[in-house]
C-alpha cells in the first residue's frame, strides 16, 4: 500500500485544516506553558493510536499532547459516557461513540455536545449522507462526526480450507455462498465433513446473526421510529438461520470480544468469521505474526454494515475549540484513508473511496487481498437502515441473552428468542 503517500496527503491537508490554530487557548489544564493536552476516550483497539494519528498530528502541532484512554467493551464505555455526560465531569475532550449509541445520544445528548458541523474545515458533502444525518439532531446541530462504517467481507483460513476439502481462491471462496447466507450455511456443512480436528466452520452463532441483520433493510426500529424486532420477519429469519449454525455444530461456541474468542484466532480454532473491514485489524492483533498469509478475505454472501463509529466534543470540555479540530482533523478523508491503510477501519467519507491508499489498497497480512476494491463494492450495496435509541441494547441482549444460550448451552432457538425478548422488553421497560 502507498504509506508514503497517505502520509504526505495527511500532513497537506492537516495543515491546511488547521493552520494557524497552535498558538489558541480554551481553557486551563494545559501540560506546561504554551502546551495543551487533549483526552480522547475511545472503545477497544479504536485504531488512531495504533495507526500513528495521533502522533502525526502532534507533529504537526507540538503544543499539542494527545493521551488516550480505552475500555475493552462498549457495553461497560457507554453506560460510563451517559454518567459522565450527566453529570457534566470525568469526560474526554474528544469522545468515542458507537453506531448502535448514536440515535440516543443525538436525541437525549445532543444539547451537551459541540456543533461540530460549524467547526472550519468540516465538509458535509465528504460524508455519506446517512452518516451525517446519524451525527445530526433533530434540531439541525451536527454533534458528531463520523469516523467509519462496517461494509461486511467474510475473512476465512485458508490452511484450513485446504484440509477441509475446500477451495482456497478467494473468488471460488465467494462463489461457495454468494447471493444467499443459507449457502454460507451450506458450506459449512461441506467443512465440518473434512474439518481439522478442534476446528469449527465459523467463531459463533450471534457472530452470524449480527452479519445477516446487518444485510437486512429493516431491523430493529422501522422508519417512523417504533420498535419492530418482535414483528420482522427478517430479523426472524435471520434468527433462525444464526440458531442452525449452531444446531448443526458448525459454531466454535465462543462469545465475541472476549478473551476466549481472542485466543481463537490465535489457536485456529475457526475458519471463517463475519468480518466488517474493521474487524481486520483486530485479527491481525489477535492472530499475530503467526496469522500472517493464513487468513484471507472474500466477498461476504450478500452486502451489508456492521458497526462503525463517531466522535463527539462534549460541552462541558476544557478545551472544546482544540477538540473540536482534533475531531475534525481525524476524521477528514485523508485521515480516514490512512487508518483503513493502517487498520482497515473503512471510509465514512466517499471523498476518501477514491483514495488511492483505499481503491487500490491490498493487505500483506491477508495474502495481499485487494480490500479496498472487496470493501468499496460491499459499501456501494449496503441498505441504509433506521438506527433507533436502542439498537445496541436489542442486538446485545439478542447476542449475548438468546443466541449465546442456544450456542453455548444447546437451548433451541425459539428457548432462546423467549430468553432474548424478555431481556429485552426489561431493558426498554416495555
Amino acid at each position: 500500500m502507498r504509506r508514503s503517500l497517505a502520509v504526505l496527503v495527511a500532513a497537506v491537508l492537516g495543515a491546511a485544516l488547521l493552520g494557524g490554530c497552535t498558538g489558541e487557548r480554551d481553557g486551563a489544564g494545559g501540560t506546561g506553558s504554551g502546551v495543551t493536552t487533549l483526552t480522547v476516550g475511545v472503545f477497544g483497539a479504536f485504531g488512531y493510536q495504533e495507526a500513528g494519528l495521533y502522533e502525526a498530528y502532534t507533529r504537526l502541532h507540538p503544543n499539542v499532547v494527545i493521551k488516550q484512554t480505552s475500555i475493552a467493551r462498549n457495553e461497560n464505555y457507554y453506560p460510563q459516557l451517559l454518567t459522565h455526560l450527566g453529570a457534566g465531569s470525568g469526560l474526554a475532550d474528544v469522545q468515542a461513540v458507537e453506531v448502535g449509541n448514536i440515535a440516543e445520544v443525538t436525541a437525549t445528548q445532543g444539547g451537551k455536545l459541540e456543533d461540530l458541523g460549524r467547526v472550519p474545515g468540516v465538509d458535509r458533502s465528504a460524508f455519506l449522507p446517512w452518516k451525517w444525518a446519524q451525527g445530526t439532531t433533530r434540531d439541525g446541530r451536527t454533534v458528531a462526526l463520523g469516523t467509519d462504517i462496517g461494509p461486511q467481507a467474510i475473512c476465512y483460513r485458508k490452511d484450513l480450507f485446504a484440509r477441509a476439502g475446500l477451495p482456497t481462491d478467494r473468488e471460488a471462496v465467494g462463489a461457495l455462498w454468494a447471493g444467499d447466507w443459507r449457502a454460507y450455511l451450506r458450506a459449512g456443512s461441506r467443512y465440518q465433513q473434512g474439518a481439522p480436528e478442534g476446528t469449527a466452520f465459523v467463531d459463533s452463532a450471534s457472530g452470524v446473526l449480527a452479519a445477516i441483520n446487518g444485510s437486512s433493510a429493516e431491523r430493529f426500529y422501522d422508519a417512523k421510529g417504533e420498535v419492530v424486532y418482535k414483528t420482522n420477519p427478517a430479523v426472524k429469519d435471520a434468527w433462525n438461520l444464526a440458531a442452525a449454525f449452531a444446531a448443526g455444530g458448525l459454531t466454535a461456541r465462543l462469545q465475541p470480544f472476549t478473551p476466549a474468542w481472542d485466543q481463537g484466532f490465535a489457536t485456529g480454532a475457526f475458519a471463517t468469521v463475519s468480518c466488517p473491514a474493521w474487524m481486520l485489524g483486530y485479527i491481525q492483533d489477535k492472530a499475530g505474526p503467526a496469522g500472517r498469509g493464513t487468513w484471507d478475505v472474500a466477498a461476504a454472501p450478500r452486502p451489508g454494515n456492521w458497526g462503525g463509529s463517531f466522535l463527539v466534543v462534549p460541552s462541558a470540555g476544557k478545551h472544546r475549540a482544540e477538540a473540536a479540530r482534533l475531531a475534525a482533523w481525524l476524521t477528514a478523508p485523508a485521515q480516514q484513508a490512512l487508518l483503513f491503510e493502517r487498520r482497515g477501519s473503512f471510509p465514512s467519507s466517499p471523498a476518501a473511496h477514491a483514495l488511492p491508499q483505499v481503491a487500490a489498497a491490498t493487505h500483506p497480512y491477508f495474502g495481499g487481498a485487494p480490500i479496498g476494491a472487496i470493501f468499496t463494492r460491499a459499501a456501494r450495496g449496503v441498505p441504509v437502515a433506521a438506527v433507533g435509541p436502542k439498537d445496541l441494547v436489542i442486538s446485545q441482549n439478542l447476542a449475548d441473552v438468546g443466541m449465546l444460550q442456544v450456542d453455548q448451552k444447546g437451548r433451541s432457538a425459539q428457548e432462546g428468542w423467549d430468553a432474548a425478548v424478555k431481556a429485552i422488553d426489561n431493558a426498554l421497560d416495555l
